[in-house]
């Protein structure tokens, strides 16, 4: 979870990319955007997202690899443990100075009071840029129903604490009026600006409950920059809730979009995150708060870089990756096991399988092309997703050509609590018509039905994997060979289609027995 910092200024020159001189109440590059971190406070207050000290390090660690410019890590007056978290962040990652002179601030949050403040700096003033956030409601709501506080009250407790917690020797005090979208705007801008004469270095503006819109967030954070006295003198920070699904819309995903667009659209703004790391922060947090997110999430999802319908995989695959993908995967640490990063499915095209079939080895006659491609697709509307494995058995079934004896006619398989399971059935023999019919009982209902089409047949030896062998050997070059055959079967019921495999590699077996017996090996 990410909050945003501008400085008060405004300007429109590009900067030269590097992190300016942190400074707690002013940043130096006007389109710099300063990024404030809160997972290990904010993020772990979500349900279930608890973390332990050591995971809550960890997390720090590989923030301070992104380059966050302030982590805000925790609660410390919470519990013991969010104490012990925040004391070490401050202590190890809060002090080790890069030698680019970057290290990040470690904020930890406070409510306002002096209890809650002292703890705070108890556990953050260990870091090289520690810094404290108080903060207390604002809005009509709140401050009648919660605190049970009048505007006045609010506003001497608000001013009290931020002089409190600069008196204890923190320069960076960062105030934070809760609810400040349900606020009312001229007492808003009163507070603000009362809080900064008592000695805040950065203001925290925050959608708590998430409801305003875009332009109502951005226009309340206009309406401030005009309203409030003394906001030149300090940084403002956004942050936005999600219960509408607004957050994002809100900070504009801001990491990424300017990446992507900060020269053009945002006319130049810029953050020097180093998006290498986005993907292992992600996983690390996914990994220790057992929050897994949706596979179509942006940027991190598992299906964020992967393309299956048949158009993008041409256009993008075999032209240009611009085509689809505004972002290299590389550029936030996603290594794919192919460059191309295809999924094939029931949308893919021909061009798209073909395109993955090369990679695997594979180079296929322009009279082959078709029959492939259907029979793919044969397998992709039975199965979501066609793997490289499903592939090779597709190529292997295609190169050895057979004539198939037997098709599978029906089948019934009985299992339960017991040890053995019961199947029964029926096999089509292509070459003369006739009809058989087998029951068996195995240790397992793959295993039973196997065995029941080994009564019709009676020639081969049963493996897991649908591998045959043939119980003879035979003399080949001089040498005693055994071969071996498989098969391929694709669907949604793993009985139906392990015999449907089994069977394809019977098939291949009678054949290559029939090619045997013509040319007298034995």
């Amino acid at each position: 979870m990410a909050c945003i910092s501008f400085s008060s200024e405004t300007g429109n020159n590009s900067g030269n990319q590097m992190r300016p001189h942190y400074k707690p109440n002013h940043i130096p590059d006007p389109n710099y955007v300063r990024i404030l971190d809160t997972t290990l406070r904010d993020g772990e207050q979500s349900p279930g997202a608890a973390m332990t000290p050591h995971q809550k390090l960890n997390i720090a660690r590989q923030l301070a690899k992104l380059g966050v410019d302030v982590i805000e890590a925790g609660f410390p007056c919470s519990s013991k443990d969010d104490f012990a978290a925040v004391k070490m962040i401050a202590q190890e990652v809060g002090s080790n100075v890069d030698d680019d002179g970057y290290v990040p601030v470690i904020a930890g949050v406070a409510r306002c009071n002096e209890k809650d403040i002292e703890i705070v700096w108890e556990a953050v003033k260990g870091a090289k840029r520690p810094r404290i956030s108080t903060f207390i409601a604002t809005s009509e709501i709140h401050m009648k129903h919660k605190l049970k506080k009048t505007k006045e009250e609010v506003l001497d407790i608000a001013c009290r604490m931020v002089m409190f917690a600069r008196s204890l020797g923190c320069d960076d005090v960062q105030f934070v009026p809760e609810d400040a979208a349900r606020s009312e705007k001229e007492f808003l801008y009163e507070i603000l600006g009362e809080v900064i004469k008592a000695g805040a270095t950065t203001i925290d503006i925050p959608d708590t409950v998430g409801i305003a819109m875009p332009w109502e967030f951005g226009k309340l954070i206009a309406d401030i920059k005009t309203n409030t006295h003394g906001i030149e003198n300090v940084v403002i920070v956004t942050h936005c809730h999600n219960d509408l699904g607004l957050a994002v819309a809100n900070t504009i995903m801001v990491v990424m979009a300017l990446k992507c667009s900060g020269l053009d659209v945002f006319d130049g703004l810029y953050t020097t995150i180093n998006t290498e790391h986005i993907l292992n922060t992600s996983k690390m947090v996914e990994e220790y708060t057992n929050m897994h997110l949706q596979p179509h999430k942006a940027l991190v999802g598992a299906n964020a870089f992967i393309h299956e319908s048949g158009i993008h995989q041409v256009r993008w695959m075999l032209k240009h990756k611009a085509t689809y993908e505004i972002i290299l995967s590389e550029s936030i640490g996603l290594e794919r096991s192919n460059e191309i990063g295809i999924v094939l499915g029931k949308f893919s095209g021909r061009q798209g399988l073909m395109k993955r079939l090369e990679e695997l080895g594979y180079r296929l006659k322009n009279n082959e092309v078709d029959t492939i491609f259907w029979k793919f697709k044969a397998v992709a509307d039975k199965k979501k997703r066609v793997t490289d494995a499903d592939l090779r058995e597709l190529m292997s079934n295609e190169l050895t050509q057979v004539e198939s004896i037997w098709k599978l006619g029906d089948i019934q398989v009985t299992c339960g609590t017991l040890s053995l399971s019961t199947a029964t059935i029926r096999l089509n023999n292509i070459v003369d018509g006739s009809t058989h019919v087998a029951c068996s009982v195995g240790s397992g209902s793959i295993y039973s039905v196997f065995k029941a089409v080994n009564l019709i047949v009676k020639l081969a030896h049963i493996y897991c994997a649908i591998s045959l062998e043939y119980e003879d050997t035979y003399l080949l070059a001089e040498e005693k060979v055994q071969p071996t055959f498989s098969g391929i079967g694709a669907g949604t019921d793993v009985v139906v289609s392990s015999i449907a495999a089994y069977i394809e590699a019977l098939n291949k077996m009678l054949d290559s027995k029939k090619y045997f017996l013509y040319n007298n090996v034995y």
